[in-house]
């Protein structure tokens, strides 16, 4: 009996599941990278389709990840604001690391290390990992939940014909509403009434007769 056993066990022991959504996670964050010298860049960036059920379980993961980064965001801008701008082991650098500031900065920069550590335990990509913290983090910062979403295609996949789905990121392909205008006739009806005012005046030959 699964009684108080949650979650799908997709046909795969314990470690297989782990690596297939930790594998599924990493590739929707790498849909984001810089795909200019990528042989295969994905074709929609922030969007992997997969079956419906891997991608109700690893949503959750994928909003775990993202919280984490998303948390860490003002230690890192503190740690940014205490960081020089000299190159590194330069006389300024050198004299930077041996100061007060430093220890201020190391303090700072703590828990977005353990946070980025904490993330790549998830993940196990490193790549995927920075691009998390990068690019992904900064688009989020005002969302508290909810970055993702699970659409479901009416195309099931050959072989199977196991149930697709689309999990992508939000705000990115979101669809936009858009209301059809309402046809306006006050800009018509002045147009109609010149022309009638105008008729009498151009068809007046009896009138020219008379006179």
């Amino acid at each position: 009996m699964r009684h108080r056993r949650r979650g799908r066990k997709l046909g795969r022991h314990p470690s297989h599941q782990r690596a297939l959504l930790r594998s599924l996670a990493a590739a929707l964050f790498l849909t984001e990278r810089d795909a200019s010298d990528e042989d295969h860049p994905p074709k929609v960036k922030g969007r992997i389709i997969t079956t419906m059920e891997k991608a109700k379980e690893v949503r959750p993961l994928v909003e775990r990840c993202i919280s984490i980064a998303r948390r860490a965001l003002p230690q890192l801008e503190a740690a940014d604001q205490l960081e020089p701008s000299a190159d590194r082991n330069s006389e300024q650098w050198r004299s930077w690391r041996q100061s007060e500031r430093w220890q201020e900065w190391s303090r700072a920069i703590a828990p977005v290390v353990a946070a980025r550590r904490r993330a790549l335990r998830l993940l196990g990509d490193k790549q995927a990992v920075k691009i998390l913290f990068d690019d992904i983090a900064p688009r989020f910062a005002d969302r508290q939940g909810g970055y993702t979403r699970v659409l479901r295609l009416p195309k099931p996949r050959l072989g199977d014909a196991g149930t697709r789905a689309i999990l992508e990121l939000v705000g990115k392909n979101d669809r936009v509403r858009r209301e059809a205008a309402r046809p306006s006739f006050e800009s018509e009806e002045p147009a109609a009434e010149t022309a009638v005012a105008e008729a009498p005046a151009e068809a007046t030959p009896e009138a020219t007769k008379d006179e």
